[in-house]
């Protein structure tokens, strides 16, 4: 089990190429990849999608790549002959207009504006690909290595949530048999002082059967009891499981939403209180699981 917050950092060197990769994430209901390439190596984009996708399964993903060619032929200088030409025959029309010396030198023809250019030679793209996938990966490696640390805590917790409902369950679920008896001993002794002891006893158990019917939750403490397992088991899975999480949370509320609406007993009642504040804190913590 995983987090989905997480942060790694690869860097790469080599034959005077340098990659750095940091990758960053945070919770999502699915995979969300944002990144930016400078214009060299705007063709990573497929690569930078598929090797996040083939590592992670949720959470939104901030990529960002920082490249630097080293090489002495990462570079080269364009000379614009057309341009320098042309300042040249407008020096040479000044000099005559003006009647001066046309005495400019070499090096004031390069200084002039886009006579020189330096321009980015095209990568060898193959090298460079490969070059993003090594970074990626270590990056990736950092990322999942801290999610799994999260994902490690956020389990023990998890683990002391499910036990207080469990607590909670049982207490419920020895209270619960009671419940009808001390009912069909208050109606009775209800009836008695207003009937003088004259009571139609199919009537009484009627009513008793009744209540005991509409307060009827053993059902729902079954279905409870294996939630709690699943979300136990579950927890322990070395894989994606935060959908199947929440679904599980969900079907715990469920249930114990249901023992509240037939709770007619305060200390049921109670518990019934303290499972949801548990609940609910167990809703927040799934939200960051993978």
């Amino acid at each position: 089990m995983q987090s989905m917050t997480g942060y790694g950092r690869g860097l790469v060197c080599e034959d005077g190429r340098e990659m750095t990769v940091e990758v960053k994430s945070v919770n999502h209901r699915f995979l969300d990849v944002s990144f930016r390439l400078a214009r060299p190596i705007a063709f990573l984009d497929d690569a930078v999608r598929t090797g996040v996708a083939e590592r992670l399964a949720r959470g939104h993903v901030d990529v960002f790549v920082n490249y630097v060619n080293h090489r002495e032929d990462a570079r080269r200088v364009h000379v614009d002959m057309q341009l320098a030409k042309a300042y040249r025959q407008a020096a040479g029309e000044l000099s005559e207009a003006l009647g001066v010396k046309n005495d400019l030198p070499l090096s004031d023809y390069m200084n002039m504006p886009d006579v020189l250019t330096v321009e980015a030679s095209e990568e060898d793209q193959d090298a460079v690909r490969a070059l993003f996938m090594r970074a990626l990966n270590l990056a990736l490696d950092d990322l999942t290595a801290m999610r799994k640390r999260e994902g490690n805590s956020l389990r023990g917790d998890m683990m002391k949530k499910l036990d207080a409902i469990d607590g909670l369950r049982e207490s419920i679920a020895t209270r619960a048999p009671t419940v009808v008896e001390e009912y069909r001993a208050k109606l009775s002794q209800r009836l008695s002082a207003l009937l003088s002891g004259d009571i139609d006893e199919a009537r009484f158990a009627t009513e008793v059967a009744i209540f005991a019917d509409r307060a009827a939750i053993d059902e729902e403490l079954v279905r409870l009891s294996s939630h709690i397992a699943q979300l136990r088991a579950t927890a322990e899975l070395d894989e994606p499981v935060g959908r199947k999480l929440d679904f599980l949370v969900q079907e715990l509320n469920g249930k114990v939403n249901t023992i509240g609406t037939k709770a007619s007993d305060a200390q049921i009642a109670g518990s019934f209180v303290g499972a949801k504040g548990e609940i609910a804190k167990l809703r927040v913590q799934v939200q960051n699981i993978e």
